[in-house]
């Protein structure tokens, strides 16, 4: 069967509700999700789900806020003593699930290697982060200062991977 690109779906579509699977990225009988349209969902919409690799083999999910950086990676803010940096540095590679604000309705999974940036490497693509997700910040320097107290990291999924391919 022939892979076909699902429509772009504005953010919110009048007439839509929560449990419409006619359209968007994730839901039923759209077809393949291809890379560009992921990405364009996951520029609008932050929330989802990180699943990393514990040291056993079994998946550790984390809620998370994610956007597509400038390089059109996935892009995740956490700190370095959490269990999802701990596994990814161990185990290199994700999956997020991405969602709309309103849970049912559009999804796309993204599937990659994963790569821990940390400070002061991670100092101004965090703040591109922050403003992809909430626009400017009232005191850069005090987020700055944040960053480095929180001990704050940024993890970046390079997509090789975007689904559902179909539906079930």
């Amino acid at each position: 069967m022939p892979t076909r690109r699902c429509p772009r779906i504005p953010a919110s579509t009048p007439g839509r509700t929560d449990h419409d699977s006619t359209a968007g990225p994730g839901s039923g009988g759209i077809g393949a999700v291809d890379t560009s349209d992921a990405l364009d969902f996951l520029r609008q919409h932050h929330r989802g789900v990180l699943a990393t690799t514990r040291a056993d083999g079994r998946p550790q999910l984390s809620p998370v806020l994610a956007t597509v950086d400038d390089r059109g990676r996935l892009v995740i803010s956490s700190r370095e003593t959490a269990y999802k940096a701990r596994n990814l540095r161990r185990h290199p590679s994700a999956s997020y699930c991405g969602v709309t604000d309103a849970f049912f309705g559009p999804w796309v999974q993204v599937e990659g290697p994963a790569e821990i940036v940390p400070l002061p490497d991670a100092m101004e693509p965090l703040v591109a982060y922050y403003r992809s997700i909430s626009g400017e910040h009232p005191d850069w320097d005090d987020y700055r200062a944040a960053m480095v107290r929180d001990r704050r990291l940024l993890i970046a999924i390079t997509p090789e991977r975007v689904g559902p391919g179909r539906s079930g």
